[in-house]
């Protein structure tokens, strides 16, 4: 009988306030990012303006080839000849606990 006593019109209007409000907040947040878009957008004539006459922006000179080359090498070789090798430290000294548990029958 609870079905009877709901109020189905209050329900439903909550629902449609709900799915409105979720829209309207999605439709905010895509303004927005277009606006931050538009705001952080970079100007290509002042990084032309700015760099010297006789140097293009697509030149890289050997020190930065040799740069970037290093960089490239220290990251996919990040570990020496053994990576695959697993070695644990042990600790020798045993506390209480595991005296308890190891002249414990199994």
């Amino acid at each position: 009988m609870m079905i009877l006593a709901t109020n189905w019109i209050n329900a439903s209007l909550m629902a449609l306030v709900s799915i409105v409000l979720v829209f309207t907040v999605l439709i905010l947040l895509i303004f927005i990012l277009k606006l931050f878009g538009v705001i952080f957008r970079e100007k290509k004539v002042a990084v032309a303006a700015s760099a010297p006459a006789g140097a293009s922006s697509d030149d890289i000179t050997d020190e930065e080839l040799a740069a970037i080359a290093m960089a490239v090498n220290l990251f996919f070789n990040r570990h020496d000849e053994e990576s695959d090798v697993l070695t644990f430290r042990q600790n020798h000294d045993v506390s209480a606990w595991q005296v308890r548990n190891i002249n414990k029958p199994l």
